[in-house]
């Protein structure tokens, strides 16, 4: 199976509405990404004090916890919209959900059991360089620029491990009781889950009806160019902090 991409058309070539339309997106997606940063993978101040004083095994908590961090993540929601935005077939949806799914899955839950974690600043520059890359892929740039279109699946598993590595490292921060970690690990991952397919639902929704509309293929690049900047403006705000903290 083969995604469908966009030919890069030259900014000198573009119409004055669509510039102007790709400013305003852009700008609107960077006011959104700057509004919280708690949202991307860190855990709200109160649901982090109720994960450090409980203890034993609390699945429905953890259930819970794990759905909102997925169905609030925007840069998960960026990203996963990248995956499917050229995506029609739902089998091929479910393909790659999948994959990024084994992904995420796998850092996360190995990464807090084994204690592995990773600076965050670092791993969320990482995410916000997958959201990055995704626009480009969709937009033809690889093709255009190395001759050749990159493996699209293994490049969904691989930004799911670092995207599963984002979470895991917060987690460990938060001092999990390993009285009951596994199965409170294992809830929170359904949970993930739950609230990915959430996410992914209100997408296809909402891209169902904007590809039936005669916008859907004039305003394809726009979309994807900013989304491309909300990428690098997560990336430029995470090593700011990085370098100054």
């Amino acid at each position: 199976m083969r995604e469908r991409s966009l030919e890069v058309m030259p900014d000198r070539h573009r119409p004055t509405w669509q510039r102007t339309s790709l400013f305003l997106m852009a700008t609107t997606i960077l006011l959104f990404a700057c509004a919280n940063q708690a949202l991307a993978h860190a855990v709200a101040e109160g649901d982090k004090g109720y994960i450090q004083e409980i203890s034993g095994v609390n699945l429905i908590p953890f259930m819970y916890l794990g759905a909102k961090h997925m169905a609030t993540g925007y840069d998960h929601i960026l990203f996963l919209l990248g995956v499917i935005f050229f995506l029609y077939r739902m089998k091929h949806i479910a393909l790659y959900v999948t994959l990024f799914a084994i992904g995420h899955s796998t850092t996360m839950l190995l990464g807090v059991y084994f204690n592995v974690g990773i600076n965050s600043y670092i791993i969320d520059a990482i995410i916000g360089l997958s959201v990055v890359y995704k626009a480009l892929d969709n937009i033809g740039a690889f093709q255009r620029w190395l001759g050749f279109q990159p493996n699209t699946k293994v490049a969904t598993v691989v930004f799911g491990l670092f995207h599963g590595f984002g979470l895991s490292t917060k987690i460990i921060e938060y001092n999990i009781s390993p009285d009951g970690l596994i199965p409170n690990l294992l809830a929170f991952n359904v949970g993930v889950e739950i609230g990915q397919l959430i996410a992914l639902g209100t997408i296809l929704i909402a891209m169902s009806y904007w590809r039936r509309t005669a916008s859907f293929w004039r305003h394809a690049y726009t979309a994807n160019v900013a989304m491309m900047c909300a990428g690098f403006i997560l990336i430029g705000y995470q090593l700011t902090g990085y370098f100054v903290s």
